[in-house]
């Protein structure tokens, strides 16, 4: 597997003034020289990170040697979002930071690293509002935006699910693990979970299955993930807005050259599709090169990590070696 590699950068002001002095970016390379191939950014989801791909990758089933993002032909990076705790880096003053700042910073590490132009951004969840994000701020910089299970701002829903989170961090005596089993019932569905579990029971523990579960979810991320971490990722969350500051964001999709293409998850109870496809009809009549793909899934928000195989038709039009 890739090893992790750090650059830093000297100096780093967030748009609220807060100054950083020595950014540590934590990242993988994986696939191709990114100074010879096409490359392709790929943006990890909340509790995610930088490995996509190899026997730990999140992303296994979609990139790798010969699959959809071929690492024989495209070279592949991967930024942690800094603050994700990898590393064991933490960012105390969390709310110096929005998800604006962050595609900034994943932008100046990638010139910084000498590459100029991108083949794709793309990500999930948090990772593909930050790709939003970043398409915004540098329209000319990737020949492909593909934003899935995301969005260009943290609707209503988001704002209100991520204040009910902060709610569990500041004041729950398990937090980690309360946090994240509230979080598991907003990625997936009523009807996912009816047909895994069909109200049966763990005779060990006494309980549902769905309660062990939830639990064994909970455990996992309060093995491997820091409080700090989370409460930074959260709050980011809340912040993805390429229309801060009052700006026009019809215009600013207008703007970007990248082809887009937004992937939506029928069933997403989180990202809901309803927003994807009120970006798609407002913007398509000004943008001829964006386009709407909706994959069909009774897993919700999460289908984005299981649905491979549709997930790979959608892709494979977009990643064709030339």
């Amino acid at each position: 597997m890739s090893e992790i590699k750090t650059i830093s950068l000297p100096e780093f002001t967030t748009e609220s003034g807060a100054v950083f002095t020595n950014l540590n970016v934590h990242y993988h390379v994986f696939g191709q020289d990114y100074q010879t191939a096409p490359v392709v950014l790929v943006n990890h989801s909340l509790t995610g990170d930088s490995i996509v791909t190899g026997e730990k990758g999140w992303w296994s089933d979609i990139i790798g040697s010969g699959l959809t993002i071929d690492t024989d032909y495209y070279s592949i990076i991967a930024f942690n979002i800094p603050g994700n705790g990898t590393n064991g880096d933490c960012i105390e003053r969390h709310t110096d930071f929005h998800t604006g700042d962050i595609a900034v910073i994943f932008y100046k590490a990638l010139r910084q690293l000498g590459i100029e132009s991108l083949y794709a951004i793309i990500g999930g969840s948090i990772g593909g509002g930050i790709a939003w994000e970043m398409a915004a701020n540098y329209p000319n910089y990737s020949q492909y935006l593909i934003p899935i299970a995301a969005d260009w701002k943290a609707s209503d829903w988001i704002i209100a699910n991520t204040f009910f989170q902060k709610r569990i961090l500041q004041n729950s005596s398990d937090p980690l693990r309360d946090a994240r089993i509230h979080a598991m019932l907003t990625y997936r569905t009523p009807i996912s979970f009816g047909r895994r579990f069909e109200r049966t029971t763990n005779k060990d523990l006494g309980i549902f299955n769905v309660e062990s579960w939830l639990l064994h979810h909970g455990n996992k991320l309060n093995d491997r993930f820091e409080l700090q971490a989370y409460i930074m990722m959260n709050h980011l969350l809340a912040t993805i807005d390429i229309g801060r500051g009052e700006k026009n964001s019809n215009e600013l999709i207008q703007n970007i050259n990248a082809e887009i293409h937004l992937i939506a998850v029928d069933s997403d109870l989180f990202f809901t599709p309803e927003e994807d496809r009120k970006t798609f009809a407002q913007i398509k009549p000004l943008k001829e090169n964006i386009f709407y793909h909706e994959i069909q899934s009774i897993h919700g928000h999460d289908a984005f990590l299981i649905e491979h195989k549709s997930v790979a038709a959608i892709l494979k039009n977009i990643f064709i070696k030339s």
